[in-house]
């Protein structure tokens, strides 16, 4: 497993909520999205009314789960949070919604990965919080309709190209996830080493943030790894030198890029033409949605590659990076 890998692993549950902001003073960037939903929040509290259904979309790690959590906070009421591939069937969803109270939260995680079966059943429910619901089969089948309590739904998603355009059009508010500069990191990890009883030295905390691919899960997972380098040196805080060199260990270049990054970076200017997806899925020995949603991002968001109609192509900066003679036809 990648030490940079975007996806949050199973492990990192119980160490995730430790370290995750219950408040909006505690959490670090997304300083846009903070200040609308702040509005929205007090203006539904002062009319004493549901919040509108929320989507978060980008790129994982970015803090859509913490944001859903800090809203349930906000609003003073109970969240139930719950992946989309878990809902195997229309009763699933059915038993999830019936258990909402009023005002409660859904947060359904990656909800670009709902059925579109059960997607009709969600329609109705959060437009007129109804369920309409087909019981029996052929000629006996029957449709009940169920009331149920006034919820908010707050979807995440890290496609969200994939949502079917009558579920996108039903959020009220939509909010683009953005990723982090290295000074939002280092304060976040400079928070999370204290939570951990071991404090860091700023210029260790950006050292950390800068090879963090700008994305906090990642952040705080290399601050667990550095820890344990600086609790083996009978460090009282983690130094830069000893973060430099747990990272270096790590495998986590000064730009966050690993062995994998770099191989298909490489893959890419040895190319010198643009490549499709499956021949760099075919060559990495990776899926093709890994490399969308893992590798992909923060090298279109850093502008190391860029995806044209005929493929995927190396920009200068990648060539620079590697030291390869660039290819003019290309630019």
């Amino acid at each position: 497993m990648r030490v940079v890998e975007i996806e949050k692993l199973d492990i990192e549950d119980s160490f995730e909520v430790s370290l995750r902001p219950n408040l909006w003073d505690e959490y670090i960037g997304q300083e846009t999205i903070k200040k609308n939903l702040q509005v929205f929040i007090q203006a539904a509290k002062m009319r004493q009314e549901n919040l509108d259904h929320i989507l978060f979309f980008g790129p994982p790690g970015l803090g859509k789960t913490t944001l859903a959590h800090i809203i349930a906070n906000e609003m003073d009421t109970n969240i139930k949070v719950i992946s989309a591939p878990m809902i195997e069937k229309s009763g699933d969803l059915a038993a999830i919604l019936t258990n909402l109270q009023s005002g409660d939260i859904l947060f359904i995680d990656e909800i670009h990965r709902l059925k579109s079966s059960i997607e009709e059943v969600l329609y109705p429910a959060m437009e007129d919080f109804r369920l309409d619901l087909v019981i029996g089969s052929g000629p006996a089948a029957q449709t009940i309709k169920i009331d149920i309590e006034k919820f908010t739904l707050i979807g995440a998603t890290t496609r969200a190209g994939m949502l079917s355009n009558p579920l996108r059009d039903r959020f009220g508010m939509n909010f683009r996830m953005q990723f982090y500069s290295h000074e939002e990191l280092a304060q976040i990890i400079t928070i999370a080493a204290g939570k951990l009883n071991k404090p860091i030295n700023q210029q260790a905390a950006i050292e950390i943030a800068k090879r963090s691919r700008a994305t906090p899960r990642i952040a705080l997972r290399l601050l667990k790894r550095v820890r344990d380098f600086s609790d083996v040196a009978n460090e009282e805080s983690i130094s830069l030198k000893t973060a430099q060199f747990a990272l270096d260990q790590l495998g986590v270049n000064e730009n966050g890029f690993d062995e994998l990054d770099l191989a298909y970076l490489r893959l890419l200017c040895n190319a010198k033409k643009p490549l499709g997806l499956s021949t760099i899925g075919a060559a990495l020995s990776e899926d093709e949605e890994t490399i969308e949603d893992v590798i992909e991002p923060y090298l279109l968001a850093n502008g190391y590659i860029e995806r044209t109609a005929r493929g995927r192509v190396a920009t200068k900066k990648s060539y620079e990076l590697l030291n390869f003679k660039t290819h003019d036809s290309l630019f």
